[in-house]
């Protein structure tokens, strides 16, 4: 909680200008409340004024009061009089006024509660309790303040150190492209005919996908690979034959349309897409399509025909033959297809500068390493830094690095619902449980947050999170800074004889 030297300076001038104070018994105070709720402020105490004697002709009025500079409020007060004065407040009193105990019939403590609308300069002013002796004809006799908190109103905040994880380097930064072509090639054939059907449209996305490896200067390929299929229409020996021919057609177009260093080309192929074939039956779509889906797929498991595509597919055709039918027509065409892949190295990036640029026009290229350089070399927060980490986690959605330092930096901008959704895919490292704790803490829950962080392995961050949260914890309701538990009375109110 906070003191400044202001209220301190203020507590000193109130102890100057009380009375000399005597042997007397001083009511106390305790159960003392300072509450802010929006724009009211509760003033809550008990008041204990066991052994208070008074003349029947004397009252003593106690008005709790908010000083700060020269701004003071007076609160609702409670009077204590003496015999002859208690039924004079009675007799005269209306029904809105203070209450009023006769001293020589109070039993118990005095519970006090009273509200005023809440001003910015009652922030960190002082909770004083004014005491006014008054004897005949309500002259004032003797009157005294007695400090007994510093308000502190500004709520205790949460502020954790943030543990974002450095990620991993990569030695060499590697990639790779996976993509589908359709290459219409006649029935029977294996030479590419460029203006076939669509092949232009195909071909042409093929050399773009290279192109745009190729031709970026911080890209270097290192293999191509193109994988050919064939349906499994037909026989497998012919199937084979077209799949195998059709590969290395389309390996040659490619390789006479770039040099290419040795081996860097590479082929293979699957004589029959048996594997593309299930995956559609088993999909809603297959399903929604096809009558017969399971017994179509159990076919296409079995280890029976393992060996014998031939007689897989004449069973197809024997059992199902209207649900063949459909395959063949609106499937199996799909099923002919060329798989290619193209790996290439990235050249690493160290300046700012330079992945700020690659950022912003090639995200892909920049490894999480290189994110988080750039994001340390930013004012944390600033919009830099903030989209550091947001564009890492786009680029790497499934990392729990990625995720976690994303969640910190959401939560530093006050994006709890973006944090905790980053959070689910952070993992469980006691980075990552740190995170969940203080976002709990953040949100509100400082119990269960500092229960999480008791499991955790020590660290400074825990540490100090811990230590923040405890302190919240035990100033929760208090809002003040106790001065004194006692209310020092007027000399004349001590003396019984009066």
């Amino acid at each position: 909680m906070k003191k400044s030297a202001i209220t301190a300076s203020l507590l000193f001038s109130i102890h100057l200008a009380l009375p000399a104070a005597e042997s007397h018994v001083s009511p106390g105070v305790s159960d003392l409340r300072l509450i802010k709720n929006g724009t009211e402020l509760l003033v809550g105490m008990t008041i204990d004024p066991s052994g208070l004697k008074m003349n029947g002709n004397r009252e003593l009025e106690i008005i709790p009061i908010i000083i700060n500079g020269t701004d003071t409020l007076r609160m609702k007060s409670v009077t204590i009089a003496g015999r002859n004065r208690f039924f004079r407040h009675l007799r005269n009193d209306g029904t809105d006024a203070a209450p009023v105990y006769r001293a020589d019939e109070i039993t118990d403590p005095i519970v006090y509660r009273d509200e005023t609308v809440y001003s910015p300069w009652m922030e960190n002013a002082t909770l004083a309790v004014e005491t006014v002796e008054s004897g005949c004809c309500s002259a004032t006799v003797a009157s005294g303040i007695s400090p007994i908190a510093l308000l502190d109103l500004e709520p205790e905040t949460f502020s954790p150190s943030y543990a974002y994880v450095s990620p991993k380097a990569e030695a060499v930064k590697t990639r790779t492209i996976n993509a589908r072509a359709y290459i219409d090639f006649p029935v029977n054939k294996t030479v590419i005919y460029p203006d076939y059907r669509r092949n232009p449209a195909e071909l042409a996305k093929i050399r773009a996908t290279i192109d745009s490896v190729k031709n970026d200067r911080d890209l270097t390929i290192t293999s191509i690979h193109i994988k050919g299929f064939a349906s499994p229409e037909g026989s497998y020996a012919g199937n084979s034959r077209l799949a195998e021919g059709r590969t290395a057609a389309l390996s040659g177009y490619v390789s006479r349309l770039y040099q290419f260093q040795p081996n860097t080309l590479s082929t293979s192929f699957e004589p029959e897409d048996w594997q593309g074939l299930r995956q559609f039956v088993a999909s809603a779509e297959g399903r929604g399509a096809v009558m017969n889906a399971d017994a179509i797929i159990a076919i296409i498991d079995s280890p029976r025909y393992d060996g014998d595509d031939d007689a897989r597919e004449a069973a197809l055709k024997k059992e199902f033959p209207a649900d063949y039918r459909w395959l063949l027509e609106n499937v199996y065409p799909a099923l002919r297809h060329s798989d290619y892949a193209i790996t290439y190295n990235i050249r690493s990036f160290t300046s700012p500068e330079d992945i700020i640029k690659v950022m912003h026009t090639a995200p892909q290229n920049l490894s999480l390493q290189e994110f988080y350089l750039l994001a340390q070399s930013q004012e944390p927060g600033s919009d830099l830094y903030n989209e550091a980490f947001e564009t890492a986690v786009r680029m790497y959605p499934s990392d729990p690095v990625a995720n976690l330092n994303a969640a910190f930096s959401a939560m530093r901008r006050n994006d709890l619902a973006g944090a905790e959704r980053y959070l689910e895919k952070s993992g469980d490292s006691p980075e990552a449980r740190y995170g969940r704790a203080i976002l709990t803490a953040i949100k509100g829950d400082h119990a269960a947050a500092l229960s999480i962080l008791t499991t955790l392995p020590d660290s400074p961050y825990k540490k100090e999170a811990e230590e923040s949260l405890r302190k919240i914890i035990d100033a929760d309701g208090k809002n003040y800074i106790p001065i004194s538990d006692t209310i020092n009375l007027p000399s004349q109110a001590a003396d019984k004889n009066q």
